[in-house]
């Protein structure tokens, strides 16, 4: 059985081992790194658990987007990993900070599931919207033919497959343009990624944003 649960301190070593198997090109997150995340915002850390096992995780923070270009990179818009950068005060927008999911796990839903949770959580604290930086994953197959925005287009035309942007498409994210830089050590994207963003359609500019009640998620 599949449940999406907020992250906790005893899911820190499990989580680091995931995001190893998953991305062995790309660091994954320290200790001290998923310590802070769980004191500054712990309602926006996800963890899928299938039969006990964790399975996924979705990191998330608050951000004010407006200080922000449309050229970010990941080590920009989370202080270098420190993820200060959460406005929960003044930020009405959820930005996507990570998703991995068990390669071994694959077609039980759970990135989905994680996804919806994100959706879940952005009307939850009445916020706009939904932005994150989606690795290209395949990118690097076809760098000597293709400038990444040229591989990004034949990927939503449907002449292409990257696995990480179709899916974010099927999620009912909207393609935004390419953050070269995103992530340097990303070696299948070579540092590429997509600019996405999901419109919050409940957003109600009259309500304030808040923190989700206690029987959230």
């Amino acid at each position: 059985m599949l449940t999406i649960r907020n992250l906790l301190p005893g899911d820190v070593d499990s989580a680091i081992a995931l995001q190893s198997r998953v991305y062995p090109t790309i660091p994954p997150f320290r200790e001290e790194q998923f310590a802070n995340l769980l004191e500054i915002f712990p309602r926006g850390q996800f963890a899928a658990v299938l039969d006990g096992r964790l399975v996924g995780i979705a990191i998330s923070l608050v951000i004010v987007w407006e200080r922000y270009s449309l050229h970010h990179t990941w080590a920009s818009i989370t202080n270098d990993g420190n993820f200060d950068t959460h406005n929960a005060d003044f930020g009405h927008t959820l930005y996507g900070a990570e998703v991995c999911v068990s390669p071994d796990e694959r077609g039980h839903g759970i990135g989905h599931a994680l996804y919806e949770a994100r959706r879940n959580l952005c009307r939850a604290m009445n916020l706009k919207r939904i932005i994150a930086g989606g690795r290209l994953s395949g990118y690097a197959r076809h760098a000597t033919k293709l400038t990444p925005g040229d591989y990004a287009k034949r990927v939503i035309w449907g002449e292409l497959y990257d696995p990480a942007l179709r899916f974010q498409l099927d999620e009912g994210f909207d393609y935004c343009g390419i953050l070269h830089g995103y992530l340097p050590t990303d070696e299948e994207s070579l540092g590429n990624a997509s600019l996405i963003v999901w419109l919050n359609r409940e957003y109600d500019p009259s309500r304030p944003t808040q923190l989700p009640g206690k029987d959230f998620p």
